[in-house]
């Protein structure tokens, strides 16, 4: 509360501030524009008495106002003036100061044949209204201001009462209800913008926490497996000695404990990625040799037949370790599924270096080619754990793949089975 009390207060004090300066430049301009507007008048008034006395010049006794003067000048004496102005010599300018006066006068000169006419007229009403019209601004420009800056508390506060309440609704949301949304008020300002941002923020928070719940659940289920293998081997070999050799103990030992060690190496580099840490080098890569590496690993390891007549020279630059990781986790996605063989090709298109990698297996359905590259997925679970696959081999080709500025999508091969297709920027 006291946090949007400040930004009402904030934005209220502004709105005075800017309101006070614009009132303030008008009220001078005002000001200014009346005093001169009745100082012309009095300069209107002096000069049509200048006129009528260089007409017919009034004895002194008849000029009793003492709110002007007149003084008549002839060859440098004074012929006549009025009782306020006798013996006085008139300075030259616009105004005068009488003696005994509170009061400017504006001065008129009108000559004519050698005879000067002198006639003054007090500013004393003209100042008086404009010290009048001061005195009311004085006064009415502190009361406008402060009911501009009270209505602006009431306007402002109505208008970030949708923002209070869109704050509280997000409050109340914890991790257990990230399902839950705020309520959008359908219009299409600022609120109804907002609300639609923090529902979609919400909605991948809530995404997120899905994955990373699926995540920590597929990899615990995972690596309960080889444990609870390693566990059952010690016990058979603790409590029934002699049934199982050592080096079969020892072979077992080593198989697991291998794919645990694959396992963890694998979710710590997604992990890596997925906090965008990984440490990519940056140096010149023959992708045509790492392909060659894999295809003789494939033939010495495996009965199938390996094509791999398709490699064409193809550089990029990029981390060598992670790149040959990429190609070896295409080449045994690949061996783990195929039937008898196993095509590997390199080439270049556009600027951009192509890695595709082909087998001869069932294939992978449409519907199924982008769930594939998630974490954990496998079309087929036996047959995945039976090969020792871990459902993270190819969610790993596509994040190193990204991070290398590149691309990586599954079609149907010529063979039958499935094509994997690595494209990445080329030297």
């Amino acid at each position: 509360m006291a946090r949007r009390g400040s930004i009402r207060l904030r934005i209220a004090s502004y709105t005075a501030a800017i309101f006070t300066v614009v009132l303030v430049v008008a009220a001078l301009l005002f000001v200014a524009q009346l005093r001169s507007s009745l100082y012309a008048s009095v300069t209107a008034s002096a000069e049509r008495d200048a006129e009528a006395i260089s007409d017919v010049v009034p004895a002194a006794d008849d000029w009793d106002d003492d709110d002007r003067f007149f003084i008549v000048v002839e060859n440098g004496s004074t012929t006549a003036a009025s009782e306020n102005a006798e013996g006085l010599s008139i300075p030259a300018g616009d105004t005068v100061r009488l003696p005994g006066e509170d009061a400017d006068f504006l001065v008129v000169r009108e000559t004519d044949d050698g005879v000067e006419v002198i006639v003054g007229h007090s500013t004393e009403e003209a100042d008086a209204a404009v010290g009048t019209v001061i005195q009311l601004l004085l006064f009415a420009l502190p009361v406008l201001d402060l009911v501009v800056f009270g209505l602006m508390i009431l306007v402002v506060g109505r208008a970030l009462r949708p923002v209070e309440r869109l704050r509280r609704e997000v409050d109340s949301i914890t991790a257990a209800s990230l399902g839950d949304r705020v309520a959008n008020p359908g219009t299409d300002d600022e609120i109804g913008r907002l609300a639609t941002t923090m529902n979609r923020m919400l909605g991948r928070l809530d995404d997120s926490q899905r994955a990373q719940r699926r995540f920590i659940s597929d990899a615990s289920h995972e690596l309960k497996s080889p444990l609870a293998s390693l566990r059952q081997y010690a016990e058979v070999a603790r409590d029934y000695p002699g049934r199982i050799s050592e080096a079969d103990l020892a072979e077992a030992v080593l198989d697991e404990s291998g794919r645990l060690e694959r396992l963890v190496r694998n979710l710590l580099l997604l992990a890596r990625a997925d906090e965008q840490s990984l440490a990519l080098g940056s140096t010149s890569v023959d992708l045509d040799d790492l392909v060659l590496a894999e295809a003789s690993r494939l033939r010495a390891s495996t009965s199938l037949t390996v094509d791999a007549s398709g490699v064409g020279p193809a550089r990029v630059d990029g981390d060598e370790g992670l790149l040959g990781q990429v190609t070896r986790n295409l080449a045994d996605n690949a061996a783990r599924h195929a039937a008898s063989t196993v095509r590997l090709s390199v080439s270049t298109k556009d600027a951009r270096a192509l890695v595709t990698v082909e087998d001869d297996g069932d294939g992978i359905a449409p519907a199924e080619r982008e769930r594939v590259f998630e974490r954990f997925v496998r079309l087929d679970e036996a047959r995945g754990r039976d090969a020792g696959g871990t459902g993270l081999g190819l969610a790993i080709v596509r994040e190193l793949v990204t991070a290398h500025g590149g691309t990586v999508a599954i079609d149907a091969s010529p063979l039958g089975g499935a094509r994997v297709v690595v494209a990445l920027p080329a030297t």
